[in-house]
């Protein structure tokens, strides 16, 4: 039976619990606390939570100052506000400086289904990941949520987090099965024939077409890969070199997010076949169903499977 966890929940409780821990640690969001659970955070140290409003570029620009006073900050908004509303911010007060500044998208993806697209982030992880600096990391569920806050709170530097919004299940048992670390790739599941890519809730995805897959006999790798950047080139390379083929499956545009990366590490490296699962160069759109929206995107276990299936006829050509 699948287990469920919103991972704002399991944000929120977390950036708390840190925040006990480090008292540098201070919050800002953008009018959106209840939604990011950072009203956690804020009922307990509000000496140390900033209410910035609907002025997401002020917040990035107090959230340096605070960096350069030798603070943490942690800042919250929407994913697409987080990255697009304050590109230049980011871009100038934080990279460019290289300070120690969190930035937490979170309703990533598809995930803000109800609202549409101008609520849903398709480009963010493209957006974040060419910016000098900036360290971007996508956990695929509550537990790695968890283990990601510790492990972007311990890089010192510009850091992306990306959340998604609705209650998903967990991929991992335990806080001790995943063993988080920032930059290196966890193998969730063992495989030789097809190895598959994945981050956020399409990982679940991935294990659920892995699974599928083995009923017609196809040996397929996951591969959890939580950092998109830096990336774990090396985790890349061994899993391509193994099995000869790979899927990515990403809930974001094909167009620079981590199929594009990943195909960037076997171009230069491993060339092997690649099919990539994602949004295809167009925005979001209205939907009461989250799971609807991305079966309208095609990113299911089902479509999974089958590119599965055409990478492994692609290897024995």
């Amino acid at each position: 039976m699948e287990r469920l966890e919103d991972m704002r929940d399991a944000y929120g409780e977390s950036l708390a619990q840190l925040g006990e821990e480090d008292p540098r640690v201070v919050v800002l969001d953008a009018d959106l606390s209840h939604s990011n659970k950072t009203d956690i955070f804020a009922g307990k140290f509000p000496s140390r939570f900033l209410e910035a409003g609907i002025a997401e570029a002020n917040m990035i620009g107090v959230a340096a100052g605070l960096s350069i006073a030798g603070l943490i900050p942690f800042a919250h908004t929407f994913a697409v506000f987080a990255t697009g509303r304050v590109y230049d911010q980011i871009r100038i007060s934080v990279c460019y400086q290289n300070l120690n500044v969190k930035i937490v998208g979170t309703s990533a993806g598809l995930s803000d289904a109800h609202d549409g697209a101008t609520h849903q982030s398709v480009e963010d992880i493209a957006l974040m990941r060419v910016l000098p600096n900036m360290t971007v990391v996508v956990p695929c569920d509550g537990i790695e949520v968890r283990k990601a806050v510790r492990g972007i709170h311990s890089v010192v530097g510009p850091t992306y987090l990306r959340i998604n919004r609705m209650p998903i299940p967990l991929v991992w048992e335990s806080m001790e099965d995943c063993r988080f670390e920032v930059g290196k790739a966890l193998t969730v599941k063992e495989g030789s024939d097809v190895g598959v890519v994945a981050s956020g809730y399409a990982l679940w995805l991935a294990v659920q077409a892995a699974e599928e897959a083995l009923k017609d006999g196809i040996s397929v790798e996951v591969l959890d890969l939580h950092t998109i950047k830096p990336i774990d080139r090396e985790s890349i390379m061994k899993v391509a070199s193994k099995t000869g083929a790979i899927v990515t499956v990403e809930e974001h545009s094909i167009i620079g997010g981590l199929g594009s990366a990943v195909s960037e590490v076997l171009g230069e490296n491993v060339p092997v076949p690649i099919e990539r699962i994602g949004i295809r160069d167009s925005f979001g759109e209205s939907c009461l169903n989250y799971e609807d929206l991305l079966e309208a995107h095609g990113i299911t276990a089902g479509n999974i499977a089958t590119a599965i299936k055409k990478a492994l006829k692609r290897k024995k050509k």
